[in-house]
């Protein structure tokens, strides 16, 4: 009886993170392709020295679609995971690489609130980067499962 409570909890909790990680990739991936996400988007990846060839390739409003439709593209191979191992390695790769470089803008980024001191009071735009490191976490670990659901058929 523990057993089972325990592994429906556990299914419950893989079903919840990934819901965690699926949702932010497919919403604001969707607002991506809107001019007030296209502006947001101007300070961080101008903020970002790694980030700003996105600009140089593909402006401004083709940065914010090529990211959207890339968060898209994850956020679809992620809930897909559930059916198909391959999938939920190509999405837990692709999540891992957005919130790996999300959470790298945290090195360069403002995100201290100097009204309080700085450190460790983090300003909205630290409060929005900072969960990435959780999803970053969750997407290693969709990829890892799947590697090894795919690792045990063969």
């Amino acid at each position: 009886m523990l057993t089972n409570s325990i592994n429906s909890m556990h299914k419950i909790g893989q079903g919840t993170a990934l819901l965690g990680v699926v949702l932010p990739l497919l919403l604001i991936g969707i607002l991506k392709f809107t001019p007030t996400e296209v502006e947001a988007l101007k300070p961080i990846i101008n903020g970002t020295p790694w980030l700003t060839w996105l600009y140089a390739l593909f402006g401004f409003e083709g940065a914010s679609y090529f990211l959207g439709v890339f968060e898209i593209i994850t956020a679809t191979l992620l809930v897909m995971s559930v059916w198909s191992a391959r999938a939920g390695i190509a999405g837990g790769a692709m999540g891992a690489m957005t919130f790996l470089v999300t959470v790298s803008t945290l090195l360069v980024l403002p995100i201290w609130e100097e009204k309080e001191g700085g450190f460790p009071y983090v300003n909205f735009l630290g409060q929005f980067l900072i969960k990435d490191v959780a999803l970053l976490g969750i997407s290693i670990l969709v990829a890892t499962h799947c590697f090894t659901r795919l690792r045990a058929r063969s």
